[in-house]
């Protein structure tokens, strides 16, 4: 189900394991499915943004749809952003590291925001995991 990687000192992995397992639960995924969720910092983040994505800069969240059978693929999540974001928006670090680990696992099975009704779907999508996992919005 959950792959946690934390190449921070963070205490987040109870958070992102019950995200993760509301999400499974909501999404209907399979259980057997794996899910690798990276927290990294803002270099390392720049490091994959550059190398895969091809832009040279760092970002809070990036996800890499795997494609391969029983693995939904890969979730990085920036440390330095998800808690400078955190301050800004006034919520704990817990829900902005929920909030980027959803948003991440939906662009992996196929969810975007290019348009407002996908941003809407994906939105509504994200709050409801989020807010049965016990980290709703401040």
């Amino acid at each position: 189900m959950l792959n946690f990687h934390n190449h921070m000192d963070t205490a987040l992995e109870p958070t992102i394991q019950k995200v993760v397992s509301v999400a499974f639960e909501t999404l209907k995924l399979s259980e057997s499915d794996v899910l690798n969720v990276i927290i990294v910092d803002d270099a390392k983040m720049q490091d994959v943004n550059r190398t895969f994505a091809g832009k040279d800069a760092t970002t809070d969240v990036l996800s890499f749809p795997s494609g391969l059978e029983g693995e939904i693929g890969d979730v990085f999540i920036s440390l330095n952003k998800a808690q400078a974001q955190a301050e800004s928006l006034g919520h704990s670090l817990e829900r902005e590291v929920g909030f980027l680990t959803v948003h991440g696992l939906l662009h992996c099975i196929g969810y975007t925001h290019d348009t407002e009704e996908e941003l809407s779907l994906m939105t509504e999508k994200q709050e409801a995991i989020l807010l049965s996992a016990e980290l709703p919005r401040s």
